[in-house]
């Protein structure tokens, strides 16, 4: 063999590849489960006005794109990285300008035959921008500016995706705090950011006054624990003011200007039916009216008097999943998502038509699947001698782990449902190609991995 042109096929991580492909074949066979009808002709497979004609024709121009991936030099993606990262960023601006409104979200930029949304695609931008700056001499993670400039870098366009109305998306963001963590990262910044989340789920289930009185006692403790140590050192009695002055802060003004200002009615009623509660307190009549009508909308009205209070999307999905048993209807039997009981069955709450075609094997299997990728992921990135490539690879891992946490949750009430997708299942030409080019460069890199990549 010329070893100017090599084989494409040489280095590859075959394990990663199957893994892609089955779990892709697996959104196919979900798509199709629930789309097909029995008049349907072979000529619907390929006639590209079913979802799953579509999603078909996706893959096979998703699979083109990562063989182009995988001819193309390494050293393409470092030094591109930064110039990507801010065409990504113009392309979320755009939607300010010429976005199209989707779910009452102007997000994304209509191309004909399908829709991108910037916000999904700038995640592969971001996480080559965030391996570049952390492969660069000079980047020292252990110093506070490093910090901030890889933290600017991460949620800038979190921020922009807020300002779309589309928070959801800015969720995932988060997900860059994986690889943070593993380039050293300090761990208070993790008990910090969990001890926040916990404290704005308790702002939300507890009542207000209770809550505040509970954080009183907790400071109180504090202080009396510490309190020879804040004898010699009064600084540690400022810290402990802080924290409570901080968390009272959460809960008296942050949670609720969230709820009042910042959230969508539909956004605020699926984080209140997921802890079943049906009457927060607002302070403006106006907002409370919103509420209302909104959970009139999703159907928790058509709840039972005394029954936990719940989106009907939810409540379908759980009713779909819980009927499927533990072997499932079989294929093309499920009759709650073949009968379009269970909105976006085909999109966000996918998962639902897996479990009641293939029940909790099927469920079991698919989780294996995406644990299998992940684990290979892990080992993939610590095996590089570039840190370019470790950091990328953790990048990668962690947008996968924060998709599949939050949809699967989701789908079984256990969470908020912010309409992220389930990786390679959910229908939609931008995910899929978002996660096939996030894939397959890396596949490219550990393919180079004996180059050292800046």
């Amino acid at each position: 063999m010329n070893p100017k042109n090599p084989s494409i096929s040489k280095g590859i991580d075959w394990l990663v590849v199957v893994l892609y492909f089955s779990l892709a074949l697996i959104g196919l066979l979900c798509i199709f489960s629930v789309e097909y009808k029995t008049t349907d002709g072979l000529q619907s497979i390929f006639g590209f006005k079913k979802e799953y004609s579509k999603q078909l024709f996706f893959l096979m121009g998703s699979t083109v794109v990562a063989i182009f991936i995988l001819l193309t030099d390494s050293k393409l993606f470092t030094a591109t990285a930064n110039l990507g990262y801010v065409v990504g960023l113009l392309l979320i601006l755009s939607t300010f300008v010429i976005g199209k409104e989707v779910g009452g979200s102007k997000s994304w930029i209509p191309l004909g035959f399908m829709n991108i949304q910037p916000v999904e695609v700038c995640k592969i931008f971001t996480s080559l921008a965030l391996a570049k700056y952390f492969s660069m001499p000079d980047t020292d993670f252990r110093k506070s500016r490093s910090q901030l400039i890889a933290a600017a870098i991460a949620f800038a366009p979190a921020i922009l995706s807020v300002l779309q109305k589309e928070p959801g998306a800015a969720i995932v963001y988060f997900s860059f705090g994986i690889a943070f963590y593993r380039e050293g990262l300090p761990a208070i910044y993790l008990v910090v950011f969990f001890s926040l989340a916990i404290l704005i789920v308790a702002s939300i289930v507890v009542p207000p006054n209770i809550l505040f009185i509970a954080l009183t006692i907790i400071a109180a403790m504090f202080i009396y624990l510490y309190k020879r140590k804040i004898k010699r050192n009064r600084n540690i009695l400022f810290i402990i003011a802080g924290a409570w002055l901080m968390s009272v802060g959460v809960q008296k003004f942050l949670v609720p200007a969230l709820f009042e200002k910042v959230l969508k009615p539909h956004q605020v009623v699926r984080i209140l039916a997921t802890f079943g509660i049906d009457d927060y307190k607002f302070k403006s009549p106006e907002r409370t009216a919103e509420i209302k009508r909104e959970f009139a909308k999703l159907g928790t009205a058509k709840n039972k008097p005394g029954e936990k209070v719940e989106s009907y999307n939810v409540k379908q999905s759980k009713i779909a999943i819980g009927s499927g048993g533990f072997w499932g209807k079989g294929f093309l039997q499920g009759t709650q998502t073949r009968g379009d009981f269970v909105p976006a069955q085909n999109t966000d709450f996918i998962f639902s038509s897996l479990g009641e075609n293939f029940g909790f094997i099927g469920c079991s299997v698919l989780m294996l699947l995406y644990f299998g990728l992940m684990i290979r992921i892990i080992i993939i990135a610590e095996r590089q001698r570039s840190t370019f490539s470790r950091v990328y690879a953790y990048c990668v891992a962690g947008i996968l782990f924060f998709h599949v946490a939050l949809n699967v949750c989701m789908t079984l009430g256990l969470a908020p449902s912010p309409g992220i997708t389930l990786p390679l299942l959910s229908y939609g030409g931008s995910s899929l190609l978002t996660f096939t080019i996030l894939i397959f460069i890396l596949i490219k890199l550990d393919a180079d991995r004996q180059m050292v990549l800046r």
